[in-house]
């Protein structure tokens, strides 16, 4: 729901799309006691099918806020916003027998006739008839079929069903297997669960990599990145490393282990050679977002790479400026050192945010860019003077754009101190929970589960020390997770 409030503001009150972020707050005043409004806020698929489109609770309250909607201010547009939800409570969008208000009392999906509350109550004692899992409680032998499927990519044998069926204490089992599970190469090793987590992080090219099975035009190892990533993933590693980490990983196949390294850009360059070394220096890296991957891949060649910036927002804190998620502004931003255009208002929005973001990646080279020969750039490396080169391309105003930034509001100095912030944000904490619930659940959570993944991905920074497997053991026990 949040997101239709921000599509109706930037659609329908040109200029004021920053200044409209009342979607959740309406909602949860309309339905205080919806699921959705424990802890969490409404999901965009509430009113969307792919945003702006709108689906039939969209179109319905689309109707309802009327064509005057144009001229309103911020306040009227939040009171009426509010009054809005509230007069289509009483409709049945999908059309399933439900009214819309009953459906999001209950956590269903007001929009989809499949998705309508369950009439009967579950009594115990219940016969179930022919169902083989108990459809109403947490079943540990649907728990066990799932988790081995997810995490160690097999079936339980019939044996391993009878045990659990038949176990004092079931639970301790599940967690047992968990951990036996974490250690399989199908969960932690090369082309696992774990490394695929990262191909979207990452997007990694063939024909462009170098090291082993080096493409046509090998620009860095992605290997590398992948390495990093899993290691900060498993056998309770600090998953904040993955945007902090000042060293890289060394994998060994054999074991399924990974072990961390430190060499300079020189050593590196001595053992592996210049398609493949790391060359940022140990005090200028900030994990995956200072890998020669990252850097030649979407720094490339630009003053201001806001490219990187924007896939290290989306990636690490869950915010697509793309879909004008996570938009802070920031004042007298944006500056428009590089003479581009982003200061007009059709782009200002998004870039009152983005630029602001991007200013700490400015001093990392990735292919080169501005006036400089190829035998003047170091691939992938921190170069304090690189800006100097863009003047003739980009304008003077280049020189003026400082390595500070900001993230989340908050002001940064440098490209180390942005994957800090990051990593210490609930943004980071919600977004790796979330990767890790839509792997093991297939979905991002209803809005009935909405509770238990604000209390799963809290206790993951809070209590788990930021550690995966930790709370992997909490998500094979979430009712979401364990009842059919």
């Amino acid at each position: 729901m949040a997101c239709i409030f921000a599509v109706v503001a930037v659609s329908l009150v040109p200029g004021s799309a920053a200044a409209r972020p009342s979607g959740p707050a309406a909602f949860c005043e309309a339905f205080p006691e919806a699921p959705a409004c424990e802890g969490g806020a409404p999901s965009c698929d509430t009113c969307h099918t792919t945003p702006p489109a709108v689906n039939a609770l969209g179109r319905q309250l689309e109707d309802a806020l009327g064509p005057e909607r144009h001229t309103w201010d911020d306040s009227t547009f939040s009171t009426r916003l509010e009054e809005a939800l509230r007069e289509i409570e009483s409709l049945d969008a999908d059309g399933d027998g439900v009214d819309n208000g009953a459906e999001i009392a209950a956590g269903t999906i007001p929009s989809d006739a499949s998705s309508h509350p369950i009439a009967a109550a579950c009594l115990d004692g219940e016969d179930r008839g022919a169902w083989s899992y108990d459809t109403c409680d947490y079943d540990p032998r649907y728990v066990l079929r799932k988790m081995q499927l997810d995490v160690c990519g097999t079936l339980p044998t019939p044996l391993e069903f009878a045990d659990i069926s038949e176990s004092a204490d079931p639970r301790a089992d599940i967690h047992e297997l968990l951990d036996e599970c974490l250690e399989t190469p199908n969960w932690r090793g090369k082309d696992g669960v774990v490394w695929n987590m990262a191909n979207t992080r990452i997007r990694p090219d063939a024909a462009t990599k170098a090291g082993d099975n080096a493409g046509d035009v090998p620009l860095g190892d992605y290997e590398d990145d992948y390495n990093l990533f899993v290691y900060t993933q498993i056998d309770g590693a600090d998953a904040r490393d993955v945007l902090t980490a000042d060293y890289f990983v060394e994998r060994d196949d054999a074991q399924t282990t990974y072990a961390p390294y430190q060499r300079t850009a020189y050593e590196d360059f001595e053992l592996r050679g210049g398609e493949a070394a790391q060359f940022v220096a140990r005090n200028r890296r900030a994990g995956m977002l200072t890998t020669r991957w990252f850097l030649v891949n979407f720094v490339m060649f630009t003053a201001i790479p806001r490219t990187a910036a924007a896939q290290a927002y989306r990636s690490y804190l869950g915010y697509d400026i793309a879909k004008m998620e996570g938009l802070i502004e920031v004042p007298a931003e944006p500056a428009d050192y590089d003479a581009k255009g982003v200061a007009e208002p059709a782009c200002a929005t998004c870039h009152a945010t983005l630029d602001p973001l991007t200013y700490p990646f400015s001093r990392y080279d990735g292919l080169g860019g501005g006036d400089r020969d190829d035998a003047d750039v170091i691939p992938g490396s921190y170069n304090p003077y690189r800006l100097e080169s863009f003047v003739v391309a980009d304008g003077p105003g280049v020189l003026d754009i400082p390595e500070n930034g900001v993230l989340l509001g908050q002001e940064v100095s440098d490209l180390r101190e942005w994957g800090e912030v990051a990593a210490n944000s609930d943004e980071f904490a919600r977004s790796t929970v979330l990767a890790y619930w839509q792997h093991f659940l297939g979905e991002p959570p209803r809005p009935d589960e909405a509770g238990e993944f604000e209390t799963l991905w809290r206790r993951f920074s809070r209590q788990h020390g930021y550690s995966i497997d930790a709370m992997l053991h909490d998500l094979v026990m979430t009712e979401a997770y364990g009842v059919p």
